[in-house]
């Protein structure tokens, strides 16, 4: 997932008077860094499974603050619902 709303999220977190840390713990991580990074715009990124951890707890849907990123390389190269055959050794 992506961070579209970096001013929300802190605008949440203050209004509910949510630190760093405390977000970074209900987002299931161990350590605020990352959570510091994505607030002051050194990271964007996330997995989906944080992403919803930290929308539900500042009581925000996810589509408010976050995106779906989809690697478009991929995307493009392997249509949904198809399969490759891999070859096996005889």
């Amino acid at each position: 997932m992506e961070l579209i709303n970096r001013d929300k999220l802190v605008r949440r977190m203050e209004s509910l008077g949510v630190s760093q840390r405390e977000l970074a713990r209900a987002a299931g991580w161990k350590s605020h860094s990352y959570m510091r990074r994505l607030i002051t715009g050194d990271a964007s990124t996330l997995n989906t499974d944080p992403a919803l951890r930290i929308a539900h707890y500042l009581h925000l849907d996810v589509d408010d603050i976050f995106v779906t990123r989809v690697d478009s390389q991929r995307a493009q190269s392997e249509p949904v619902g198809v399969h490759r055959r891999r070859k096996t050794a005889a």
